[in-house]
């Protein structure tokens, strides 16, 4: 008796699973027995005036770079929206890529900037990486990209 009573939590844990599975997968799929799952609200775009941020390009390609150098893209935009724009940080996609922006407060028409700086030592062949801004936009996050293609440094001879 005990083992089916084990059975029975077991099989409704692995149904609990599966409908939190199915739920991460964003299938619509729900398991009988289980609980409904619960998707968060959007965040709900706020009222009022907001700022713009209207890059001249999000992309740039590096082109052929060595490995082992420094090269940095500085992403211009201006703030064609109806309030100050604040940006409150940027995200490189890794280690290689710090960023820099404009710290203060842009006013409506005001230009600004974005600069991603790219460290290519230890990394060969293809490379593409994100900054991701946040500001006090609509959307609050803009990703900007770059790639490079990354010539491998010479090994030793053998």
């Amino acid at each position: 008796m005990t083992s089916a009573c084990k059975d029975k939590n077991a099989e409704k844990r692995i149904a609990q699973l599966e409908s939190r599975l199915a739920e991460l997968e964003g299938k619509k799929t729900a398991t009988p027995g289980a609980p409904a799952p619960t998707t968060p609200a959007p965040e709900a775009k706020p009222e009022g005036p907001l700022p713009k941020m209207e890059f001249q390009t999000q992309d740039h390609d590096f082109g052929t770079i060595n490995e082992g150098d420094v090269v940095e893209y500085t992403y211009a935009f201006k703030n064609t929206g109806e309030a100050p724009l604040i940006i409150q940080g940027a995200q490189g996609s890794c280690g290689c890529t710090v960023p820099d922006w404009t710290k203060e407060s842009i006013p409506v028409g005001g230009t600004g900037f974005v600069k991603a700086k790219f460290d290519s030592n230890g990394k060969s062949n293809i490379q593409n990486k994100t900054v991701t801004v946040t500001a006090n936009t609509w959307p609050k996050q803009t990703v900007l990209r770059f790639k490079a293609m990354v010539t491998p440094k010479a090994g030793p001879a053998k």
